[in-house]
């Protein structure tokens, strides 16, 4: 069983960054440190990173 969640993405990354290079994960922790919690999701269909926030919205 899984749950709909809302999210608002902050920022979106391409998955073909260099070995060993991290953008996404550097950037949620960047946003993790200043108190949002940011989460890394991969959206397949783009192939991209998505930092990941959860909405405001119900």
């Amino acid at each position: 069983m899984s749950a709909a969640m809302s999210a608002k993405v902050l920022e979106r990354f391409p998955a073909g960054a260099p070995r060993g290079s991290w953008p996404a994960e550097e950037y949620a922790a960047r946003r993790r440190a200043e108190g949002e919690p940011a989460t890394v999701v991969m959206d397949l269909e783009s192939d991209a990173f998505l930092v990941v926030v959860p909405s405001d919205e119900d």
